[in-house]
């Protein structure tokens, strides 16, 4: 990330940036959209002034945070394909984005906010997530774990779905064994 005139940010800046989009996730996912910036750059241990260097307006902080989390679970593809046969990588994937969805229910408020203000938080997401899926399933599928030729946007369409059902309180434990079912549909035969 490099600061608004170009310059890559220093060492302590890039902290204090990620600490504040950390803390800003967390805010806006339990505390709602309209925490005060002021508690925000509290938490993350910097001065409101550092907090505005790095965000001018609350529509940047949120669009940061949101586009965070999304790039955080797209970048986990490569660890988990590194760390777990592909099979076990897209269902750790899958739990994931379930938490994603989570954070960004508990960030609608905001999110919608930025929306109102102009900005297009999502103007990414789909690609990015649906890029991520591919690049799992066809590990899946190359190692004989998945059955070939699924639709990426088929999968993200259903964890999409799965997420929203079991938003509502007392269905969480349904995740897991939705999931567990999602798999056996995906897996080759």
């Amino acid at each position: 990330m490099t600061a608004p005139d170009s310059r890559p940010l220093r060492a302590d800046a890039r902290r204090n940036r990620d600490r504040l989009v950390e803390v800003a996730v967390q805010a806006f996912s339990h505390d709602g959209p309209d925490v005060s910036l002021d508690a925000i750059a509290k938490r993350a241990g910097v001065g409101i002034g550092t907090l505005y260097r790095h965000f001018a307006t609350r529509e940047e902080l949120v669009d940061a945070a949101y586009r965070s989390e999304l790039a955080k679970l797209c970048a986990s593809t490569g660890e988990l394909l590194a760390t777990r046969k592909p099979d076990e990588a897209l269902r750790a994937w899958m739990n994931g984005f379930v938490d994603y969805m989570t954070t960004k229910r508990g960030m609608a408020d905001a999110l919608r906010a930025l929306v109102a203000s102009g900005g297009d938080p999502f103007s990414q997401s789909r690609a990015m997530l649906t890029a991520a899926l591919a690049e799992l399933l066809e590990a899946g599928a190359a190692a004989g774990l998945l059955a070939p030729g699924i639709d990426p946007e088929d999968v993200l369409f259903s964890l999409s779905g799965l997420s929203m059902a079991t938003a509502a309180p007392g269905q969480q434990a349904r995740v897991g064994r939705l999931l567990d079912l999602l798999m056996k549909g995906l897996r080759y035969r």
